[in-house]
């Protein structure tokens, strides 16, 4: 299935963050609110990655579920707290609603051919997700 293209605001900044403009390249979407158990576990094994990874290669993003988000203003606290990759804010649930997402964590691989090669729920296994995101790398 075709990766849903979307452009959404970069958190805490008037930017806006375009999908298409990194189709070609492998992309990692992480949704996630501040509020989630399970994302304040996911996130930082993610954010060692983030920081390892080629950015050459790899994108990894996170978007902040606004619409089962308490207040924006945790979800900004959140990120400056514990992110570096970039963030950006859904509007309500529009674009978690168009990965068909079921909870938060929830992660989406994209592949260079813009499809989606892999999605996983909120109760996914870390090293799952690497290894998903390693067999698109080859």
């Amino acid at each position: 299935m075709k990766a849903p293209v979307f452009e959404l605001p970069i958190l805490g900044t008037p930017k806006t963050y375009q999908l298409k403009k990194d189709l070609g390249k492998v992309i990692m979407l992480t949704f996630w609110t501040s509020w989630c158990p399970d994302c304040a576990a996911d996130l930082p094994k993610k954010e060692q990655l983030y920081k390892t990874i080629n950015k050459n290669d790899i994108k990894m993003l996170t978007i902040n579920v606004t619409g089962r988000e308490r207040s924006v203003d945790e979800a900004e606290a959140f990120h400056k707290k514990f992110l570096q990759q970039p963030t950006l804010s859904d509007e309500g649930t529009n674009v978690y609603d168009m990965y068909r997402c079921q909870g938060v964590p929830s992660t989406v691989i994209i592949d260079k051919q813009g499809d989606i090669a892999a999605q996983f729920g909120d109760k996914a296994p870390f090293l799952s997700i690497v290894q998903a995101l390693g067999r698109q790398l080859v």
